[in-house]
């Protein structure tokens, strides 16, 4: 199991938009992924979920952490940090 974390960092935080390119890239890996606020233990969304994800309702400045368990564990949480340390495009 590999964990990172991140800060998000658009202004709109995971909206639709943004939600939808996360659980895309999120969709590319074999590996199973979830996203929670690092300060809320129990707030935990499976990444490939756009309705989970959505449901955390992330803003901007929020910490979250990135869980991957599987196969390509670290490549997914790589590659889902840099997606949303690059702000999305916004």
């Amino acid at each position: 199991m590999v964990k990172g974390t991140t800060v998000i960092k658009n202004k709109t935080g995971l909206h639709a938009r943004p939600a939808s390119d996360f659980v895309q890239a999120a969709g590319k890996f074999s590996s199973s992924i979830t996203i929670r606020r690092v300060d809320e233990e129990d707030d935990e969304a499976n990444a490939k979920s756009i309705i989970f994800l959505l449901s955390l309702g992330l803003c901007q400045g929020e910490e979250v952490e990135i869980t991957a368990k599987g196969d390509d564990e670290q490549e997914a949480v790589d590659a889902l940090i840099a997606l949303i340390d690059s702000g999305f495009g916004e």
